[in-house]
């Protein structure tokens, strides 16, 4: 139990959210009608360098490569580096885990 309690929070924010994206139904590209938390979109203007980035991440992971550049060419980066940070929070986590098993 000591294990569990012990996960960064930041593993499991970024587990919620790939699972939140990955459950997510895609959006079809150019409907104008979504949720956002963008500060920028929600002010009114029409463009926000990260605005799309969650929704090319749905549309990736649901297979869709060509809807998912689309919403934003850096949908694929962004996914890469979080699936490296997880897999880094992961290895942190288990290594120390193994650590406390041995003392």
């Amino acid at each position: 139990m000591k294990w569990f309690t012990s996960i960064p929070v930041e593993f499991l924010f970024w587990v919620a959210a790939l699972i939140g994206l990955a459950v997510t139904e895609p959006e079809i590209h150019g409907h104008v009608h979504h949720f956002t938390l963008c500060p920028l979109a929600n002010l009114g203007m029409e463009w926000c360098p990260g605005c799309g980035i969650g929704r090319s991440i749905t549309q990736l992971l649901h297979g869709n490569i060509e809807a998912s550049l689309a919403h934003h060419w850096f949908g694929i980066p962004a996914l890469l580096i979080i699936f490296c940070r997880v897999w880094t929070l992961l290895r942190m986590q288990l290594r120390s885990y193994k650590y406390y098993k041995i003392i």
